[in-house]
C-alpha cells in the first residue's frame, strides 16, 4: 500500500519558510514553490510575500485570474497536507491582499527553526511532475517518437504543460545537437552581425549601390552609406513581422490527427516547448539548424534587392533574430521589476503558453497582434460591494 500524503503542522511551516523556502497551501494541501519563485510571471516578490499563506483566494484573482494549466500546475509541487486544525480561515481584511498567513502569527519561534532544520523530510520534498502511470507517453523513453500515435488526443495534451526536461532523441549526439545554452546564440550570431554590419556600410560608402538599375538607369535610386541605419532598422521591423507569421502560422499549426510525421514534425518545431515551457535548454534556437533558415532568408533577400542593399536588409534581421531569442529566454527564466516594458510582456508571453494557444503570437512585441487581431484580451474582474 502506499503511504498517505504528509502531514504538516502551521509551525513548521513558518519554520520551513523563514529559512528561506517558499510554501503555499491552497485549502489544506501544501505546496513548496522554492524552485519557482524566480519563474513566476508575477514576479519573484510577489510569491514570496505569500510564502506561508493560503492563496486559494489568490488564484481567483484580481490582480489575475489562474487558469486550468496555472492550476494543473500547481499541483506538480505538492507536497502533503496542512495537520487538521491548522488551516486558514479565507482571508476578508486588508484589500488587495489575496492571502492570510497561518493563525495570522508573524513571529517565528527560534526552536520551531531548529526543528525543522533537524527534520529529515526538508530536503527530501519530492514534486510530482508527471504522473507517469496516466500519462499518454512513457517519460522513461525519448518523447520524438511516441508523439505521433496520439492522434486526436495530441493538441490537447501539447497544451497542458509540465515541469520537466524533455528528451526528444535515442541518440544522444542528436540529443546534445537539440539542446542549446542562452548565450550561445549570443556568441555565434552577434560576431556575424558586427562583421556583416561594417561589410554593408563599407560597400554602401563606395556609392555604387543603386535601386531599380537593373530595369533602368536614368531612374536609379542612389543608396548613401547614410542610409545604412535606416535600411538596418528596417531589417529588424521585418524580422518581428516574421517572427509572428513563423509562431502563428508555421509553430501553431494543428497537424492532422491522422498524420503522425506532422505531428511529430509539429512537436520537434514547438510543441516540446509548449509541453515543457521552462526547459532551459529548450528555449533558443540551435545554431546548426537555424543557419539552415537564416541562409534560405538571406538567399531570398539577394534575389529580391541588390547585394549590398539586401545584405544590409538582412543583418538587420539577423540581430533582430538574436534579440528574439534573447528576450524569449528571458521571458521564461528571467525576474522582470514591476511595471517595466519586459514584465508585462513576461505575463502576456506566459498567458499565451497557459491559456491563450490561439493568440498573443507576439514575443519580442506585441505590436502584430493588433493588426492581425489575436491580441490576448485584458482581464476584467466585477467589483465587489
Amino acid at each position: 500500500a502506499t503511504a498517505g500524503p504528509r502531514s504538516f503542522s502551521a509551525a513548521e511551516v513558518r519554520a520551513r519558510c523563514a529559512q528561506g523556502a517558499c510554501l503555499v497551501s491552497c485549502h489544506r494541501r501544501l505546496y513548496d514553490l522554492s524552485g519557482f519563485v524566480r519563474l513566476h510571471p508575477g514576479g519573484e516578490q510577489l510569491l514570496r510575500r505569500r510564502a506561508g499563506t493560503d492563496v486559494s483566494a489568490a488564484l481567483d484573482g484580481p490582480p489575475h485570474r489562474h487558469s486550468a494549466n496555472a492550476r494543473r500546475w500547481l499541483e506538480q509541487y505538492y507536497v502533503g497536507e496542512i495537520e487538521p486544525g491548522d488551516e486558514q480561515v479565507p482571508p476578508r481584511a486588508e484589500p488587495g491582499r489575496g492571502s492570510q498567513s497561518f493563525q495570522c502569527q508573524p513571529q517565528v519561534d527560534e526552536k520551531e527553526v531548529v526543528a525543522a532544520a533537524q527534520t529529515p523530510e526538508q530536503t527530501d520534498l519530492c514534486y510530482k511532475t508527471v504522473d507517469v502511470e496516466k500519462d499518454l507517453v512513457d517519460w522513461q523513453k525519448p518523447l520524438l517518437w511516441q508523439v505521433g500515435y496520439l492522434g486526436e488526443k495530441y493538441d490537447e495534451w501539447v497544451h497542458q504543460p509540465v515541469d520537466r526536461p524533455i528528451r526528444l532523441f535515442h541518440s544522444d549526439f542528436l540529443e546534445f545537437l537539440s539542446k542549446t545554452a542562452w548565450y550561445v546564440v549570443f556568441l555565434v550570431w552577434t560576431p556575424v552581425v558586427l562583421y556583416l554590419s561594417w561589410v554593408s556600410y563599407t560597400s554602401l560608402a563606395q556609392g555604387n549601390t543603386r535601386l531599380f538599375s537593373s530595369f533602368t538607369t536614368e531612374y536609379s535610386i542612389p543608396v548613401h552609406k547614410y542610409y545604412f541605419p535606416f535600411i538596418f532598422l528596417l531589417g529588424m521591423i521585418l524580422w518581428s513581422l516574421l517572427e509572428y507569421l513563423i509562431h502563428r502560422f508555421v509553430f501553431h499549426m494543428k497537424p492532422p490527427a491522422s498524420n503522425y510525421y506532422l505531428i511529430t514534425l509539429h512537436f520537434l518545431l514547438h510543441g516540446q516547448h509548449h509541453k515543457s515551457p521552462f526547459d532551459s535548454s529548450r528555449l533558443v534556437f540551435p545554431p546548426v539548424p537555424a543557419s539552415l533558415v537564416i541562409g534560405f532568408f538571406y538567399g531570398v533577400l539577394r534575389l529580391l534587392l541588390p547585394e549590398v542593399l539586401g545584405l544590409s536588409v538582412f543583418v538587420g534581421g539577423l540581430c533582430g533574430y538574436v534579440i528574439y531569442d534573447m528576450m524569449h529566454y528571458y521571458l521564461h527564466y528571467g525576474s522582470p521589476k514591476k511595471g517595466t516594458y519586459l514584465y508585462g510582456l513576461k505575463a502576456y508571453h506566459v498567458k499565451h503558453h497557459f491559456e491563450h494557444q490561439k493568440s498573443g503570437f507576439g514575443i519580442s512585441t506585441r505590436f502584430w497582434d493588433y493588426p492581425f487581431q489575436t491580441l490576448i484580451p485584458e482581464e476584467t474582474f466585477k467589483k465587489e460591494d
